[in-house]
C-alpha cells in the first residue's frame, strides 16, 4: 500500500513509545496502538497515524493496517487538543454529581442537548464546556463533554455526561447493554391521556423516523425500524378512587416508564401507540386536544404553564466508569410538572 504524504518530513519528535508485545504481534498497527495506548480510542488513534503523529521502528507510517510483530516500537506524538468547539456559554447548571471522570445534570426543560440545526449556541455542551473548562479531557482531539444519551430539549431530569475518553467509553458500554446484565437503570415519569388496561406492562415496538415527517418517529413492524422496549407501571390515575368504586374512565394517569433500550422519542412513540400519548405532547398528542377542554380550569391552566410533553428523567443509575462504584441518583419534577400532578389529583 502506498504511503500518504505526512506532515513530518522525518520520524516526528520525541514521544511515548510503545512496544508490542506478544499479545499484540500479527495485529493492525492501529488495533495494537489501541490496546498498548489504554484511554485513547482507537478512532482517535486511526486519525493520529494518518496525520503522521506515529512511527514504526525510527520511520513515520501512515498505514494503521499494516501488521506488527512482537518487539516493535511504536513512537507515538499526541497533538495538542484543539480549543473547544462549540464555544462555552455562561449557562446556569444544576449539578447533581460531579468528579474528574464525569458529571450528572438535573438538566430544564427547553435546554437542548447538542448543538444541532436551529440550536448552534446556548446547548447544554455549551454550558458544560465553560463550567468544566479544563477539566474536559482533549484526548478524543477536541475538549468536549461526551454526551453519553439525550434527553429531547423539553424534557427536564437526569442526564450524565463524560468529562474523558475513559469515562465516555464506560459509559456508553453500559448504556449500550441497556442495563440486561449491568446495574444501569433509567426511569422517567409520564402524564398520559386516559388509564392503560394494564397497571403495568411491557411495550415491546420496533421504531424509525417518519417518512412524511422527520421530525417524527414511528412504531414498525419487526422487519423495519430499531429494537425498542420500555417497561410501564401506573403510579396514579385522575380522578382515582371515588367512594370506593373506580372511575369508569379516567382522564388521566401518571406512568413510570423504565427504558431498556433508548431510541428517539420512545417513551413518547410507545405511550401514543399504547393509545395514552402524553399530555403536553404536541407531537404525538396532538389529536387529544379535545380531551383538554374537559379538564377544570385550574389544570387546563397547569398544562397551558407547562407549555410541553409532561415527562420527566427522574432515575438515574449506573457504575462509575473510573471506581466501578454503583451510584443513584432521584430528582423530584419540576414545579411545573408537580402544579399540573396536584390539579389533576383534585379532579
Amino acid at each position: 500500500m502506498t504511503s500518504q504524504p505526512s506532515q513530518f518530513e522525518t520520524a516526528p519528535p520525541a514521544g511515548v513509545t510503545l512496544h508490542v508485545t506478544a499479545e499484540q504481534a500479527g495485529a493492525r498497527l492501529d488495533k495494537a496502538l489501541a490496546l498498548l495506548a489504554g484511554e485513547i480510542s482507537r478512532a482517535r488513534l486511526q486519525q493520529i497515524v494518518k496525520d503522521g503523529g506515529v512511527s514504526l521502528n525510527g520511520t513515520v507510517t501512515t498505514d494503521g493496517s499494516r501488521k506488527v510483530v512482537e518487539g516493535d516500537a511504536l513512537t507515538l506524538i499526541m497533538p495538542e487538543a484543539k480549543p473547544p468547539a462549540p464555544a462555552g456559554q455562561d449557562i446556569p447548571l444544576t449539578v447533581v454529581f460531579e468528579d474528574e471522570h464525569l458529571i450528572v445534570i438535573d438538566k430544564p426543560a427547553g435546554l437542548v442537548v447538542h448543538p444541532a440545526g436551529g440550536h448552534e449556541d446556548g446547548t447544554l455542551v455549551n454550558a458544560l464546556i465553560a463550567h468544566c473548562g479544563e477539566s474536559l479531557s482533549g484526548i478524543g482531539g477536541v475538549r468536549r463533554p461526551g454526551i453519553v444519551h439525550r434527553l429531547d430539549k423539553d424534557t427536564s431530569g437526569l442526564l450524565v455526561v463524560a468529562k474523558n475518553d475513559k469515562a465516555h467509553q464506560g459509559l456508553a458500554k453500559q448504556f449500550a447493554d441497556h442495563g440486561r446484565t449491568g446495574p444501569l437503570q433509567r426511569a422517567y415519569l409520564a402524564i398520559v391521556w386516559g388509564f392503560p388496561r394494564r397497571a403495568h406492562g411491557t411495550i415491546e415496538a420496533n421504531i424509525e423516523r417518519s417518512n412524511k415527517n422527520r421530525e417524527k418517529m414511528m412504531v414498525v413492524g419487526e422487519e423495519r425500524g430499531r429494537e425498542a422496549i420500555t417497561h410501564f407501571t401506573v403510579m396514579e390515575r385522575y380522578p382515582a378512587l371515588l367512594k370506593g368504586r373506580e372511575e369508569t374512565e379516567a382522564l388521566a394517569s401518571l406512568v413510570e416508564c423504565r427504558l431498556e433500550t433508548g431510541r428517539t422519542h420512545q417513551i413518547r412513540v410507545h405511550m401514543s401507540h399504547l393509545g395514552h400519548p402524553l399530555l403536553g405532547d404536541q407531537l404525538y398528542g396532538s389529536g387529544f386536544a379535545t380531551k383538554a377542554s374537559r379538564l377544570p380550569e385550574p389544570a387546563r391552566l397547569a398544562l397551558a404553564q407547562l407549555g410541553r410533553q409532561a415527562l420527566h428523567a427522574a432515575l438515574l443509575g449506573f457504575a462509575h466508569p473510573a471506581t466501578g462504584e454503583e451510584l443513584f441518583f432521584e430528582s423530584e419534577p419540576p414545579p411545573e410538572f408537580a402544579k399540573l400532578q396536584e390539579e389533576l389529583a383534585r379532579l
